[in-house]
């Protein structure tokens, strides 16, 4: 175990560098592999697959989040945030074991989906932003920026040199219970480094904290009545479900967009999608910490124009794309743009709530975002089928992300619902 050190701000950034690694885990992993079978599910039966339409591999996600809205906001402020990542991230593993080991049931397949997402609540973005909500506040926007690069990065190495050189080896189905395992790495990290506050180290003794680590005042919660009645949370919610929405539309479906540009041989659609997530993902990375470091310094209205620019810039790209070219330009900007996806959100509602109050949002408002996340893609599968084509699903996932933008510029500039955070420690 690690001996704890006198300094909050040094065993603060110890608990960054985990969540690093236990965000990517726990979600990149899962969440950015997923895609890479879609075509397989999509195979006929006689050679492999499950022959199952674009729309029925789809609306997995988006039934497993309107089925499991009820437990951040009932549940996830109960339990102490670490022991929900060890759950999560154990329920997940479980998951990836029953996708590689299951038959042709569509609904054992939707049944999956549902136990993924109650573990995506318990172990993402929630559970790691109340921990470092308690350590930080100076320097919040960069220390979540780096914790959900972990995101991008594990997901962007696991496209690339995990998913596929898995798959082709040992098939997909074996893939996705040897990517379980991996999961189970984050455990060591929640156990033996991840601590939810300086207080557990002993680093706020009672009668003596120091002006730099003041313990943090017993300021009241909010209670969930009163969040709802509340014009930023709105603005919050449907601000993020639209961005989320039109984010998640396109990279749920990009190894299908591939496929339909004349990616036709196997090998070669994997190659393009692998690399392209790869770059994709490495360009998010790199956005999550320009938009975190951006946010401690400019206001975050300006942060959240330039990700819609970029977004602008790159979806109009995917009309033109045509096999055997990969798509580097496209990735590299929507990648850019991708890195405030979740992350502004957050950090926005930390300066519109105090950290008492924070869990209790952030519980009601990642799974209602969430909805935006999966339902979309659904929908644009569905839009696929329809029009023959991806032209016009890509026109709503455009029309959406600017709607977002839109949407966000209603956020009250000074807050009222705001409690004081002089007393919290600063970091």
């Amino acid at each position: 175990m690690i001996k704890p050190t006198n300094s909050p701000t040094f065993y603060g950034w110890r608990i960054v560098a985990a969540s690093f690694f236990t965000l990517g885990l726990a979600v990149g992993l899962p969440y950015f592999g997923m895609p890479f079978f879609y075509d397989y599910f999509e195979r006929p039966i006689s050679e492999g697959g499950f022959g199952w339409s674009r729309s029925t591999i789809t609306l997995g996600l988006p039934l497993g989040t309107i089925a499991t809205l009820w437990v951040g906001p009932l549940l996830a402020h109960r339990f102490p945030p670490r022991r929900l990542i060890l759950l999560g991230t154990g329920l997940t593993a479980l998951v990836l074991v029953g996708f590689g080991r299951m038959n042709g049931s569509v609904w054992l397949y939707w049944s999956l989906w549902v136990a993924y997402m109650i573990g995506n609540v318990f172990s993402g973005g929630l559970s790691h932003q109340v921990i470092l909500s308690h350590w930080f506040v100076k320097h919040r926007g960069t220390a979540l920026s780096i914790a959900y690069l972990g995101i991008s990065f594990i997901g962007a190495v696991s496209a690339r040199f995990v998913v596929k050189p898995l798959s082709e080896t040992f098939g997909f189905r074996m893939a996705l219970q040897l990517m379980a395992g991996l999961l189970l790495l984050t455990w060591p990290l929640v156990w033996w480094v991840m601590k939810e506050k300086p207080a557990d180290l002993g680093l706020l003794p009672d009668g003596e904290a120091s002006s730099e680590t003041a313990p943090v005042a017993a300021s009241e919660s909010l209670t969930p009545q009163q969040i709802l009645r509340q014009r930023a949370f709105w603005v919050l919610l449907i601000g993020g479900c639209c961005s989320t929405g039109a984010f998640a539309a396109v990279s749920q479906h990009l190894k299908l967009i591939l496929k339909d540009s004349g990616f036709n041989d196997q090998n070669a659609l994997n190659l393009a999608f692998s690399q392209t997530m790869l770059v994709l993902l490495i360009a998010s990375a790199a956005g999550r910490l320009l938009v975190g470091r951006l946010s401690d310094r400019l206001p975050k209205r300006h942060v959240l124009t330039l990700a819609y620019l970029l977004l602008a810039m790159a979806l109009p790209m995917l009309f033109f794309v045509k096999a055997p070219a990969t798509p580097y330009l496209f990735a590299t900007l929507f990648g850019l743009a991708m890195g405030s996806d979740f992350l502004l959100t957050a950090l926005i509602a930390a300066d519109q709530y105090s950290v008492a109050s924070l869990a209790r949002v952030l519980a009601i408002l990642f799974p209602a975002m969430t909805i935006g996340q999966t339902w979309l893609p659904y929908f644009i599968a569905l839009l696929r089928e329809w029009t023959g084509s991806y032209s016009t699903p890509l026109l709503v996932a455009f029309g959406l992300a600017a709607a977002g933008r839109l949407t966000m510029t209603l956020l009250p500039t000074a807050p009222d619902n705001l409690l004081p955070l002089r007393n919290q420690p600063h970091i």
